[in-house]
């Protein structure tokens, strides 16, 4: 799960939660205990995290083929990606650990040519990304947001924003073999809040954190 354990090289990156066994991964702590609990909270900040600009029909759409309040995985830069329609003419594209330079520079080649202004940023280290899943999970996010989560309102593959325990967050609902799974995005400065609310929120449930589920959860 980790590349290196205890102290590494250079300077380490921190997510949103603290690591119960601290680990490091590509720059990143992260915990390397993996709770089997039915309900977690995982830290994802370490995912490539690329934000799109772009007019609504123009080439950012075409490309990543993902429309507004929705997402979908797909081919970018020769990896996987979850592209989420954030909003209209904005675009979220997360990747694995360490993709994000591969990612900017995969949509720069798409769209280069085109007559349209397209901006790209990487906000991998500027924003927090954490993961809330199990069956309670939507009863978790209904102590905290005012939307309605459940399958009729946001079925799997579905995105919105909106303040999550006072918190802007972007919502994506990203289920993991039929158990109801949300990624919530928001700024960095504000993870620790939202993390420790989500904690509290899924207390009476029993929840724990783990470890970084990712994309494609590891065996």
């Amino acid at each position: 799960m980790s590349d290196t354990h205890g102290t590494a090289p250079g300077p380490l990156a921190r997510g949103a939660l603290e690591p119960r066994v601290a680990a490091t991964r590509s720059g990143w702590v992260v915990d390397a205990r993996r709770s089997v609990a039915d309900l977690v909270l995982s830290d994802e900040s370490p995912l490539a995290k690329v934000l799109v600009k772009g007019p609504v029909t123009g080439a950012p759409g075409s490309v990543l083929g993902t429309s507004s309040g929705r997402a979908a995985r797909t081919e970018v830069g020769g990896g996987t990606a979850l592209v989420v329609g954030s909003g209209p003419g904005e675009w979220l594209v997360v990747g694995p650990v360490g993709t994000a330079a591969a990612t900017v520079a995969a949509i720069e080649r798409t769209v280069s040519g085109r007559p349209e202004f397209v901006s790209l940023i990487d906000l991998t280290h500027g924003r927090a990304l954490m993961r809330l899943t199990g069956s309670r999970a939507p009863s978790v996010l209904a102590k905290v947001c005012a939307v309605d989560v459940e399958d009729a309102v946001v079925p799997n593959g579905g995105a919105f924003r909106s303040s999550v325990a006072t918190v802007v967050t972007d919502v994506v609902r990203d289920d993991r073999d039929g158990t109801p799974s949300f990624l919530l995005h928001c700024e960095r400065s504000t993870g620790q809040f939202l993390s420790e609310a989500l904690l509290d929120a899924g207390e009476e449930y029993g929840i724990e954190t783990t470890t970084l589920v990712g994309l494609v959860p590891e065996g």
